[in-house]
């Protein structure tokens, strides 16, 4: 049996425990420790992920997990992978919420990721035990983990009827500060987050000062994860144009292998 905190342990998340149909128990791998639940940002998004939402994904993550700020998601591919991903490229504390047993690594080209969770401290959490398989309305179901764990939302790439969306209603519901990043408008995956910023339901990112401010992260303020130099001068390169791995190599002036770490 995996290990686990059930409701009303005082190491219950408090936040998870106040929405509806909080989990008696919550499976997890990892070393528990409270103060990865102190500040979390849910990052959800389609798992069919555009070349600018990976990007502006990377961008976002890369500077609030270097902040401190701990990053949650649904460990399925495209953003929410990728979000976990450049959580743990900058030595940020991500959370994992499967939708199936604690037990399961998932998807085989995931295991990787799975384990850099760990190694950098993080948390694999289920409401579900060894390893049970994933049912359809599972997925839907680990959704108000994410945002029960989380301080706000953040969407990035949904489409019309997606889990996105789902998850964004339930922020609402829940009162959670909710954010989205505007795409394209001739983009199939950007038109529920497009619709959310145009109904008033989301706040639009267009900086991450956005969601550093609701969190009441300064700019220049210190935290036991900063970015490396050569990070933040890729960082600041990408801000005014995309650029190709060879570029930035040209650009800084480092190897093709740290550039793409």
């Amino acid at each position: 049996m995996g290990r686990y905190v059930e409701i009303g342990d005082p190491r219950y998340p408090k936040a998870l425990e106040n929405i509806t149909g909080a989990p008696d128990r919550l499976y997890y791998v990892g070393d528990w420790c409270s103060d990865i639940f102190e500040n979390c940002l849910a990052v959800v998004g389609s798992r069919h992920a555009t070349a600018y939402g990976k990007k502006v994904v990377k961008k976002l993550i890369t500077e609030l997990s270097s902040r401190g700020i701990t990053i949650v998601s649904g460990f399925m591919y495209g953003i929410d992978a990728k979000a976990h991903r450049a959580c743990v490229n900058v030595g940020g504390r991500t959370m994992a919420v499967l939708p199936y047993g604690i037990e399961h690594k998932g998807p085989a080209y995931q295991e990787d990721l799975y384990d850099l969770i760990l190694e950098n401290k993080g948390l694999v959490l289920s409401e579900y035990n060894t390893h049970v398989a994933s049912n359809r309305w599972q997925f839907v179901a680990r959704n108000r983990i994410v945002v029960g764990l989380s301080k706000a939302v953040l969407i990035v790439e949904g489409a019309l009827g997606s889990g996105s969306l789902v998850t964004a209603d339930l922020a609402c519901k829940h009162e959670k500060k909710l954010f989205a990043v505007c795409g394209p408008i001739d983009s199939e995956v950007s038109k529920g987050t497009n619709i959310l910023i145009k109904e008033g339901k989301a706040e639009m990112v267009t900086c991450v000062e956005d969601i550093l401010s609701f969190f009441n992260f300064l700019p220049g303020a210190t935290s036991t994860n900063i970015v490396c130099e050569q990070s933040r001068a890729i960082i600041k390169l990408l801000e005014n144009k995309p650029l190709a791995l060879d570029e930035i190599v040209r650009e800084i002036g480092l190897s093709a292998k740290d550039a793409g770490a």
